[in-house]
């Protein structure tokens, strides 16, 4: 198994045996374990002592089920700590069928002028991948969905692609890193963190993988895996959220708009409200029917990466019949819609094809927007008014790159008081006064206001492992604890979180995911062993951060939400900082 080591100061590179401390890792835990070995806390996020780290997870690149996804790592330009963002991706699979365990990119060119690209291929006579640079300059400056059609004419269809767009290239703090689906579409992103921006501030503008001749990821146990890979397989495809033509396949994330806001915990008009009237409009229903009138047929969503059996990942068509974009994630459809007031889908659609297009995290876009509309600077409601500054955003106008630069900074320059993030990152889409358990996760993670970190909607709304009172801040921060260190283990793993649905209702699932990594492996890890697992990169982070000057002082949500009351069930974050205190410190 190896690492690749691409340096940029002088365009060099090694490829050396991974060591051997890092054997059984992958996905977050090698990206967290590599940043905390390697980046100085106090470095600067654009600088040249940053590091910017690619892991595939531990299955990723065999027969699991809904595995093709690798976590991308670094110090955050948003948070100012630890970050890992991951997303489902041919690329991802392409890298682990190399044995390439992670691919870390350091140091910075002195040429800011110039931008470059690398291609991985598999040197058969070495037995090893092998790295190729290139002039990458001609690709910056333009829309992707223009610029991935030139990479794959000019490199051939075969390989998958990592980049930045025109938003890391300006090192916007709201910036993600792109990666090919499956129609090589650049819409999959490791979104949060600004972790495009250090992408870009080390000129790399792509990362191309062409797998051909590649030996597959070696497999310790092969009938402890398959035996694992056919309990996962199972509990998806039994479990109503997972399964085929259930919620996820037919109504994609956005299922979760009417539940969040009959649940009174939609964030509406900059977090002011629990509930947005025009929610039916742009809901995960209303896409599946608005598709079957414009195309005269049912239409149900479809994967985003190789292996992936949940497919949740839609397409929101014209009236013509044309693409305007893939994929309107819940995440998406909420910032740009119900959090702007904006309750029309097709400019919703649009703005998440321009977030794609200029490389932009569509979280953090949607909860700026709507922090300049609290400012005055367009009205609630207002879907062209948002969209042309999306366009300021990828053209670098003085307006773009104050809102590039994320929520936090912009409500600073803004003057507005009612800013909704935790550590510098936007909060996403459920309302922390609504749901307690997820209020303390967004405190109290490593990465910032982050649901994906520990997500109790689980339990708390959709009833997943036993149902909880939402409301409720009894024993959360307990919950909160075991969701995030459970998340750490699946981050790692290289499943996508969505198993977490069918692992936490069905017990052989969990089993499943379990034999996966042991018979990947060869390790007898047991189900305790992997939430311990995942507790250790918990505290890597944690000491991390801390050493950034990130303490416990930085776990708590901004102060409106412990005053103003919110509609509908004019609650207000009543969690004790004791209990939030108390997440890490009894890890």
């Amino acid at each position: 198994m190896w690492f690749i080591r691409i340096n940029m100061s002088d365009r060099t590179y090694r490829v050396e045996p991974a060591p051997e401390t890092y054997k059984n890792f992958g996905g977050r835990g090698m990206t967290s374990s590599v940043v905390a070995d390697e980046v100085p806390p106090l470095s600067h996020p654009l600088g040249p002592n940053n590091k910017l780290v690619f892991s595939p997870g531990i299955v990723t690149g065999t027969a699991a089920p809904t595995s093709a996804r690798v976590s991308v790592g670094g110090k955050s330009p948003l948070t100012g700590g630890i970050k890992e963002a991951n997303a489902g991706t041919s690329w991802a699979r392409d890298l682990a069928v190399m044995q390439v365990k992670a691919l870390v990119v350091e140091g910075q060119p002195k040429d800011q002028s110039k931008s470059w690209g690398v291609k991985v291929t598999w040197d058969a006579a070495a037995g090893k991948p092998k790295v190729e640079f290139f002039d990458a300059t001609q690709f910056e400056d333009q829309d992707l969905y223009q610029v991935f059609p030139q990479v794959y004419k000019q490199f051939g269809d075969q390989i998958s692609i990592a980049g930045y767009g025109n938003a890391g290239q300006r090192n916007y703090a709201n910036s993600g890193v792109v990666f090919n689906d499956e129609s090589k579409r650049p819409s999959r992103y490791a979104g949060r963190g600004g972790l495009g921006a250090v992408m870009g501030s080390k000129r790399l503008k792509f990362i191309l993988i062409d797998d051909k001749g590649a030996p597959g990821v070696p497999v310790a146990d092969k009938a402890l895996f398959e035996q694992g890979r056919k309990k996962m397989t199972d509990a998806l495809m039994k479990h109503d959220i997972t399964k085929p033509k259930g919620a996820l396949n037919s109504y994609g994330t956005a299922v979760l708009i009417n539940i969040m806001n009959e649940a009174g915990g939609l964030p509406t008009r900059n977090f002011t409200a629990g509930r947005f009237e025009g929610a039916a409009k742009i809901a995960g229903e209303a896409i599946f029917e608005g598709n079957k009138q414009r195309l005269g047929k049912e239409l149900y969503n479809h994967a985003c990466s190789p292996g992936c059996i949940i497919q949740c990942s839609n397409t929101w068509h014209a009236a013509d019949g044309k693409e305007i974009a893939s994929c309107v994630e819940y995440e998406s459809d909420w910032a740009l819609g119900a959090n702007c007031g904006i309750d029309n889908l097709d400019d919703i659609a649009e703005m998440v094809r321009l977030c794609n297009a200029y490389g932009l995290d569509t979280i953090e876009a949607g909860a700026t927007i709507a922090v300049a509309m609290q400012a005055g600077v367009i009205p609630f409601g207002d879907s062209k008014g948002a969209i042309n500054l999306l366009h300021e955003m990828g053209k670098g106008t003085p307006m773009g790159r104050i809102l590039g630069s994320g929520t936090a900074t912009a409500g600073k320059v803004l003057g507005v008081t009612h800013v909704p993030t935790v550590k510098g990152q936007a909060m996403p889409a459920y309302e922390p006064r609504a749901v307690k358990g997820i209020g303390i996760t967004y405190a109290t993670t490593t990465m910032g206001a982050d649901h994906t970190a520990g997500y109790t909607i689980a339990p708390e709304i959709l009833g997943v492992s036993g149902k909880q009172d939402p409301l409720s801040p009894e024993g959360k921060a307990a919950l909160s604890r075991a969701f995030q260190a459970t998340t750490a283990f699946v981050d790692s793993s290289g499943h996508c979180l969505f198993i977490a649905f069918a692992i936490l209702d069905i017990a052989s699932g969990f089993e499943g995911m379990v034999e996966e990594a042991n018979g990947v492996l060869g390790t007898h890890w047991s189900n305790d062993d992997v939430v311990a697992l995942g507790a250790s990169i918990l505290k890597k982070e944690r000491a991390f951060n801390e050493a950034a000057g990130i303490g416990k002082a930085a776990d708590r949500v901004p102060e409106f939400m412990k005053t103003e009351p919110l509609p509908p069930h004019n609650q207000v974050f009543d969690v004790p900082d004791s209990a939030l205190d108390s997440v890490f410190g009894e890890l």
